[in-house]
């Protein structure tokens, strides 16, 4: 008689939870929760593992560094009464919650990954907060207010995306050293690559499918644009070496700089793993965007002076940085004024990274570094202020300096078998990137006494 019960049972519960269809399977939450007359922190250890994990891959899949991840898992553990070890990588992690001489271990994992500094917010916040206003909820309310932040759509359409892109690019080639038509151009070609990037994430295509065809997009666009300025306006073929902007918009500066700050801490796992996602996004972005340059001809050359003084080209430096900075952090779905504040931070930053270049002998990887410090320590001056998350500052402030022009450079003289210019090239690159977390780092470890320590 109780075989026959057994299976009834069983198939109540194959109805009430159905299994998953995708290849990364969805994780039905509600089936952890037990006991909805009891507060999170005296629920069962099942139960309170299941918002300690979830919270840490959510936050993970908003794209920052396991350091962050690891803190935000071990303050709510400490407000639910559990201890938490977490071994975290790019798309997944695994941890153990530990509780009167019982353990419960989970393995979690994404089916991608990307940057939403929008939601990244929201949930420091939810993690600040905790023990104020979620620890006394019951399990049941804790995931359903997780619900809301994990399904919180995106605030930019595919559009919005592109014109941020377009934005971004023409001014990240104004301060390169492209001109007007150089900054039409690829205004054009961006907004219409990214744009294409948007609508394939709409569709989850995937990762290199999706940088593939839209940066074949963006360059394509770049070259027909200019192809008919060169026919009807007379522009001098010159102005081609701007096509590089029109890719820019495929920057890693997320995974590139988070990187580098988790192999600092020691998070090898996670900061070689997010190393090699960025730089397969580079190698897809720059091959591509050789081949494309292949059919029409087009070579990376320098840029034709543009004939401004010193002081009129600082003064235009200021707005061009703010506007780039702006375009890639709402591309980071940042809200606007998380946007603006990240702007006038890297008008700052940026600009004294170029001012130093040329007014002083200092090489760029130096002058790199200074500006990724100056944009570090005031990121953490108005962390303290608005509670705004650094990273969420300092990437988006940071990432037009990463030296996409030498990356494309190096790739393209190899690829021509100009091994020794293209490996001067790339050593120029690496360099540079280096020097861009290290002195986050160290704005970082001057004002916050816990990064200051392992432990």
């Amino acid at each position: 008689m109780e075989e026959p019960m057994a299976n009834d049972q069983q198939h109540s519960e194959s109805q009430k939870f159905h299994l998953s269809q995708r290849h990364h399977m969805t994780i039905p939450w509600g089936s952890f929760i037990q006991n909805d007359n009891v507060p999170a922190r005296n629920a069962s250890l099942r139960e309170r593992a299941s918002i300690v994990g979830r919270i840490g891959i959510i936050m993970l899949s908003c794209g920052t560094g396991a350091w962050r991840v690891r803190d935000a898992m071990d303050t709510v553990a400490r407000k639910l009464e559990v201890t938490c070890s977490a071994d975290i990588g790019l798309i997944s992690l695994e941890f153990t919650c530990f509780s009167n001489e019982h353990s419960y271990t989970q393995v979690l994992s994404l089916p991608n990954t990307g940057v939403n500094t929008d939601k990244l917010n929201i949930l420091e916040n939810m993690v600040k907060n905790f023990d104020d206003d979620f620890s006394s909820l019951t399990v049941r309310q804790i995931h359903n207010i997780i619900d809301e932040v994990q399904q919180r759509p995106k605030q930019y359409t595919p559009i919005m995306s592109g014109l941020a892109a377009a934005l971004a690019c023409s001014a990240f080639i104004f301060l390169l050293g492209g001109g007007i038509p150089e900054m039409i151009c690829s205004f054009l070609g961006a907004g219409i690559g990214n744009w294409a990037r948007a609508v394939m994430g709409k569709h989850s295509m995937t990762t290199v499918a999706s940088i593939a065809i839209s940066v074949a997009l963006a360059c394509l666009t770049y070259m027909y644009t200019f192809k008919i300025f060169e026919f009807y306006f007379q522009v001098l073929a010159q102005h081609e070496a701007g096509y590089i902007g029109a890719m820019l918009f495929v920057i890693p500066g997320f995974p590139f700089i988070t990187s580098m700050l988790d192999i600092s801490k020691l998070d090898m796992r996670s900061g070689l793993e997010r190393l090699a996602y960025a730089i397969m996004i580079t190698l897809v972005a720059t091959l591509v965007g050789w081949l494309v340059a292949l059919v029409f001809d087009f070579r990376p050359e320098n840029f034709l002076p543009l004939g401004l003084s010193p002081l009129v080209v600082m003064l235009l430096r200021l707005p061009a940085s703010f506007c780039g900075v702006f375009g890639f952090s709402v591309m980071f779905n940042s809200s606007p004024k998380m946007a603006m504040t990240a702007g006038f931070i890297g008008a700052l930053a940026n600009t004294l990274r170029l001012e130093l270049v040329d007014l002083t002998t200092m090489p760029p990887a130096a002058a790199a570094f200074f500006g990724a410090l100056l944009a570090g320590l005031i990121a953490s001056l108005v962390n303290r202020y608005n509670g705004y998350p650094r990273i969420s500052l300092t990437v988006p402030s940071i990432v037009i300096m990463v030296p996409g022009l030498y990356i494309y450079r190096a790739v393209y003289s190899i690829g021509i078998n100009s091994i020794a210019v293209g490996a001067l090239w790339l050593t120029k690159a690496a360099l540079i990137i280096m020097f861009l977390p290290l002195g986050l780092f160290v704005a970082r470890a001057l004002l916050d006494k816990e990064w200051r320590h392992f432990d």
